[in-house]
């Protein structure tokens, strides 16, 4: 058995508004460093009663308790835990952001938010939970029902918006702000400051970091040339690189060769998901 192990789950039907994907992490090592790739925010259980980091873009490190949210990122992500370690976690959709924690995500871009100031009394008790569940499936069930409880009825008003979102960012490997403003009928202002509460970031950043994220799962797979991607929405060459090695931390070649541990369970798990979830969770 690999000492370092990432298993994903498709979320349950009336969950898939709120949740990307759930996963269970398990690193059997004295010390567990990697670098994750920018993504959507992440609420996390750490279950082993260890401490661990997060040095972000802007430079920052940040100790994550044993419940914690980690908000969207603009960047890669080092991480550093100490081992064994063992992580109930999921991606927080925008709709799961909005009713879960109902902040504005660009005032948590790329931090930490410690559960108990975001749960309250809740945090420890469903880490508890989940805690003394058996086994990879009854855990993901307990981060279930946790997640169920505390969204309550409804998607707010984020769902509709952040559908048209997800499928602007899907439909082309370089999206038109003024296409996503005539779709959405909003100005560019308001279209710009609902990106920013759900997101974390406005459309002109969330299109360049999937088109990139979308580009290293492609080239890492073997899906795409670096000729074919530069030519679909990358100037050149030296863009594709920065704009690679800004959102996943690998230059083309390490994606192809080496991209490092954690970065390839990312990108096969979600890979084989493919049509189970949505394009920009599979294919990016």
């Amino acid at each position: 058995m690999s000492q370092v192990q990432l298993d994903y789950r498709v979320p349950a039907e009336d969950l898939q508004p709120f949740v990307t994907l759930f996963y269970h992490f398990h690193a059997d090592v004295p010390i567990f460093e990697d670098a994750e790739r920018a993504d959507h925010a992440q609420l996390r259980f750490r279950l082993d009663g260890g401490t661990a980091t997060y040095r972000f873009p802007d430079g920052s490190t940040q100790f994550a308790g044993a419940v914690h949210v980690i908000g969207p990122t603009s960047g890669v992500m080092h991480v550093r835990a100490d081992g064994p370690v063992d992580v109930v976690g999921m991606g927080l959709q925008p709709a799961g952001w909005e009713a879960l924690l109902g902040i504005d995500a660009s005032a948590m871009l790329n931090r930490v938010l410690d559960g108990v100031e975001a749960f309250g009394a809740r945090a420890a008790p469903a880490r508890a939970t989940i805690q003394a569940a058996v086994g990879t499936h009854a855990r993901i069930d307990a981060a279930e029902a946790f997640v169920r409880a505390a969204v309550g009825a409804g998607a707010g008003t984020a769902l509709a918006f952040s559908r048209r979102i997800d499928a602007w960012l899907a439909d082309s490997p370089s999206p038109d702000v003024e296409e996503l403003v005539a779709a959405t009928g909003l100005s560019r202002r308001q279209v710009e400051r609902r990106c920013n509460a759900l997101y974390g970031a406005p459309p002109k950043l969330l299109a360049r970091k999937y088109r990139a994220l979308r580009a290293a799962v492609a080239l890492a797979s073997g899906g795409a040339t670096l000729d074919a991607l530069i030519g679909d929405g990358f100037y050149d060459q030296s863009h594709l690189i920065r704009e690679l090695k800004q959102f996943t931390g690998c230059t083309p070649r390490q994606l192809r060769e080496s991209p490092g541990q954690l970065a390839r369970l990312t990108m096969d798990g979600r890979r084989a998901l493919g049509g189970q979830v949505h394009p920009i969770v599979s294919d990016t």
